[in-house]
C-alpha cells in the first residue's frame, strides 16, 4: 500500500511540477514570431556570405507564418546585392522550411545578374537561435538570431 501511494504522490508532483509535461509539440507557436538576422557561413569556394533580416508573422493556418526577408549578398567576383524578398515558413515541430520569392532588387552591382528566391531549411534551437542551410542557388549552413529590439 504505500509502495503504491508513494508511486500515485509521485505521479502527482509529475502533473503538478511546470513543464513536466511538455512537449516539443506543445510549444507555443508564436515563440519564434518576431524579427531575426541571419548570415551564412562562406560559400562559392568562400567567396560569397550572406546576411539578412527576417520578420516572421502569424498566418491564418496553424503552423504556417508570413514572413519578410532582406538578403544581402556579397560577393568578391561580382559585388552586393540586397533583394527584398517575401516568403512562406511551415513549422514541423522544431523544423523550420522557408520559401520565399523575390519582391525586389534594392541593389545588384552585376547588370543581368540572375538571383534565385533564398530559401532555408532549418532547426529551432530555441526562441533565440535557428540554425540550418541557405537552400537555393548555392547552398551553405545558417545561423538566425533573434534581433534585439531596442528602445528609440
Amino acid at each position: 500500500m504505500r509502495l503504491a501511494l508513494a508511486a500515485c504522490l509521485a505521479a502527482c508532483l509529475a502533473v503538478m511540477t511546470p513543464g513536466a509535461q511538455a512537449t516539443e509539440g506543445d510549444k507555443d507557436p508564436g515563440d519564434i514570431l518576431g524579427n531575426w538576422t541571419f548570415q551564412t557561413k562562406p560559400y562559392r569556394e568562400g567567396q560569397c556570405v550572406m546576411t539578412g533580416t527576417m520578420r516572421l508573422t502569424p498566418d491564418a493556418e496553424s503552423g504556417v507564418y508570413d514572413c519578410e526577408l532582406t538578403a544581402v549578398e556579397v560577393c568578391s567576383m561580382w559585388g552586393r546585392s540586397v533583394v527584398l524578398q517575401q516568403c512562406t515558413a511551415r513549422r514541423f515541430d522544431n523544423q523550420l522550411s522557408i520559401r520565399s520569392e523575390i519582391d525586389q532588387f534594392l541593389e545588384s552591382k552585376l547588370e543581368g545578374l540572375v538571383y534565385v528566391p533564398d530559401n532555408f531549411a532549418l532547426t529551432i534551437q530555441s526562441t533565440k537561435r535557428m540554425y540550418g542551410s541557405l537552400v537555393s542557388a548555392a547552398t551553405a549552413p545558417a545561423i538566425f538570431i533573434r534581433a534585439e529590439e531596442g528602445i528609440s
